[in-house]
């Protein structure tokens, strides 16, 4: 029997996985197979598929994490796991079934036109769950101090020490606390209690995130990017977390775009509609410091495609230092102009800027024809 290659297309699910298979150089597709997400299943179909020659698959991105690829990568079937947000979409196409999307993924994987994404090793992933757990107990911390905080209002009682929430003596001032009605007692015990074993739990979560960064292979990634101002081990572990591989970047337009820190784009014509850059969100919110280096690095066009791992951070540091020193040069510029020294002036009111307006008494009428507004002399 010839063998060909076999593209396959997979819409995965939590309880069913539907499958689609393009032939090489034949246009129509096979009957889509729809089969439980079971591992057993997954290995009998491709076991028959392998004995009609060279077989790779694709599915998209999702909540069903990396399983059935490791599986297939286990029988020795390329597939690939596709980044969900680039993948092609044409307007005009109303309708979307688990039938048409597995066979829209073989097509457009046949054609090449989509974009896979990396597979992180067990060790990786467990160490983004890590730091993903980490940020959703930092978010139950918040909450359950806006709920302590908004509980203590409702009963007209407010922290007056002087300092600010969550200090010392503020805790102190909270665990002072107490009400004369049973349930009222009851709900604020209870309040109280899950806001310190949040806390608990988080800083649970930031230790065995200190003593990873003590480990191989992220020690020496983690103590590289503790060298840029303003990030310390968590925030250096969180990026070694999110992003892995460094070296899958060649420019830095593409790190830039993998952590969404580029505008966007409608331009048509002679119109141009470009957007701006939206802060990071999540577990790589540390990022929100690199929209002032992203745009010296635009300017300097400065290459990284030679970037390894051990010379990660010296680029950044000497492009934040040259952005540092030209703001430093910027602000010691002397001004454009200073105070009229000797023309005597009174406040005009009018208008959104106030604009000093010179009286008749001026000394000579040089004086009295002397213009000056605010930012002429550089506080605008």
């Amino acid at each position: 029997m010839k063998r060909t290659t076999l593209v396959v297309g997979m819409d995965v699910h939590k309880e069913s996985i539907s499958v689609s298979v393009l032939e090489a150089g034949r246009k129509e597709a096979r009957p889509t197979v729809k089969l439980r997400n079971d591992a057993t299943e997954l290995k009998r179909l491709f076991g028959r598929l392998k004995k009609e020659g060279e077989v790779k698959a694709c599915y998209e991105a999702g909540s069903c994490g990396y399983e059935v690829q490791r599986l297939l990568a286990g029988m020795k079937v390329e597939c690939d796991v596709i980044a969900p947000s680039l993948i092609p979409v044409r307007s005009g196409d109303r309708a979307k079934t688990y039938r048409r999307d597995a066979e829209k993924l073989a097509r457009l994987y046949r054609a090449g036109e989509l974009t896979s994404i990396r597979i992180p090793n067990e060790a990786e992933e467990a160490l983004r769950d890590v730091v993903r757990c980490r940020e959703d107990v930092r978010e139950d911390v918040l909450r359950e101090r806006d709920r302590l905080l908004k509980l203590l209002l409702r009963h007209g009682r407010t922290f007056t020490g002087g300092q600010k929430n969550w200090s010392m003596a503020h805790w102190k001032w909270l665990r002072q606390q107490s009400f004369e009605n049973p349930m009222a007692q009851m709900v604020f015990t209870d309040y109280l209690v899950r806001l310190e074993s949040t806390l608990g739990r988080l800083r649970a979560l930031d230790q065995e995130l200190a003593a990873a960064a003590e480990q191989e292979p992220y020690k020496g990634p983690v103590a590289r990017l503790r060298c840029l101002r303003g990030i310390d081990t968590l925030s250096a572990v969180i990026l070694v977390a999110e992003i892995c591989d460094f070296d899958r970047f060649a420019r830095p337009d593409q790190f830039m775009a993998f952590v969404g820190l580029v505008p966007s784009e409608r331009s048509s014509g002679a119109k141009e509609r470009r957007g701006a850059l939206e802060p990071s969100h999540g577990p790589l919110a540390p990022l929100d410091q690199g929209f002032e280096m992203y745009q010296l690095i635009r300017r300097e066009r400065h290459s990284v495609a030679n970037i390894h791992a051990g010379s990660f951070v010296e680029p950044l540091i000497k492009l934040r230092t040259t952005w540092q020193l030209r703001r430093r040069r910027d602000s010691l510029k002397p001004k454009a102009s200073t105070w009229p020294s000797s023309t005597p002036m009174r406040w005009s009111t009018a208008g959104h800027r106030p604009r000093p307006t010179y009286s008749a008494s001026s000394a000579s009428p040089r004086q009295a024809s002397t213009t000056w507004s605010w930012r002429s002399n550089g506080w605008g």
